[in-house]
């Protein structure tokens, strides 16, 4: 059975250092939810409090309407998947996704029956005769998957389960977790550095930086709306220009540095005043301007052609420098040192205030705002 997660006012310290002070969250029954963010943000340490595995120092974890604070691991029926599998190498397949049930004192036959079906649930049921040691790292993943889920866990807990693995194997067990996760129906929590891994597992994503949350939303929200600078420097690739926000007839135009202006309808109604902002301009966000000489002037610096698409390095007249990601054509690749004008796609840029703080557009869909009164 699954359960909703609440937790409410968390805090964490070691010693004198609080890592992470008044953390609210709410992770919906069945959901893949994923806590994003760079190496010591303060993700692993929240996971390990849900665990059980790391004192609580303020706040209310709850699992459905039960406080489970001072609740021995053991009793919180969670499934745990680490980063280096965790596997018996003295145990057969079978018998390692077995281990969890005869702890629990499962009727033998039941043992067999459900152990068997995750097995085949997890395609490993050809290896069950077989060592760790005979399996490839893909392999040992899906066993370390089968032993967490056969428990029937409320709540399963993933601490960067892909990040031993090579390229190709991400690739293939992050499918393999979407496609099972959502076939059993199991409140997931996910912790990853990976940001493409979390886009393409998750159903909400929750992105951290020093022990806070910055913004949490499904992958388009995020990726299309980020709430703040760091959540979209974070997610993807983004080039970071300087502008000026000015009104003109009491609309929005938005001014770069070398005079090339655009008009921005979709900025917030109690942002809108001359100000300086910063733009976050994906790649493919940029586009080249082949009609006329309209647009910011750049020069072609490099070039690599990856079949469908061409990612152009460029150097801006007012010296900021682009990367730009468009469609290969079939003309060719523009060579170094060529001069090119280029538009912005004003429909997807996001304009922040110059602290990077917020973003002064419309349409940034936030589920943490419901804790800070946004």
């Amino acid at each position: 059975m699954s359960v909703n997660i609440k937790i409410r006012d968390a805090v964490k310290k070691y010693e004198n250092n609080t890592v992470i002070s008044g953390l609210n969250l709410d992770v919906k029954e069945g959901e893949f939810f994923t806590l994003l963010g760079p190496s010591g943000c303060g993700k692993t340490t929240l996971l390990r409090m849900i665990a059980g595995f790391n004192s609580i120092e303020g706040g209310d974890f709850f699992f459905g309407t039960q406080r489970i604070n001072d609740l021995d691991p053991a009793k919180r029926n969670i499934g745990m998947v680490f980063q280096n599998y965790a596997i018996f190498p003295n145990m057969t397949v079978r018998k390692n996704v077995a281990f969890g049930l005869k702890n629990r004192k499962v009727p033998a036959a039941e043992v067999a029956e459900r152990t068997d079906r995750f097995m085949r649930l997890m395609h490993i049921d050809e290896y069950a005769d077989r060592m760790p040691e005979r399996l490839s790292g893909g392999q040992q993943q899906r066993v370390a998957l089968a032993r967490a889920l056969v428990i029937e866990p409320d709540v399963l807990l993933m601490d960067e389960p892909l990040s031993n693995l090579d390229a190709k194997l991400r690739v293939e067990m992050r499918t393999v977790i979407k496609s099972i996760q959502h076939n059993v129906g199991i409140t997931t929590i996910y912790v990853t550095h990976d940001q493409e891994e979390a886009m393409a597992v998750s159903d909400r994503i929750a992105v951290m930086k020093a022990g806070q949350i910055q913004h949490i939303g499904t992958p388009q929200a995020i990726y299309q709306r980020p709430a703040n600078l760091f959540v979209a420097t974070f997610i993807g690739r983004s080039n970071i220009m300087d502008a000026e926000l000015k009104m003109e007839n009491g609309e929005p135009v938005l001014y770069f540095k070398d005079g090339y202006h655009v008009s921005l309808p979709n900025v917030r109604a109690d942002c809108r005043e001359e100000q300086p902002v910063k733009v976050s301009i994906r790649p493919e966000e940029l586009l080249i301007n082949a009609a006329d000489q309209a647009g910011i002037a750049a020069k072609t610096t490099d070039s690599v052609f990856l079949g469908l698409n061409t990612h152009y390095f460029v150097q801006l007249d007012s010296g900021e420098a682009a990367e730009i990601i468009q469609e290969s054509d079939i003309a060719g690749v523009l060579p170094n040192g060529s001069t090119i004008h280029l538009r912005v796609n004003t429909d997807k840029i996001n304009v922040f205030s110059a602290d990077g703080s917020k973003n002064l557009l419309t349409g940034v869909k936030n589920d943490y705002d419901q804790y800070c009164g946004g």
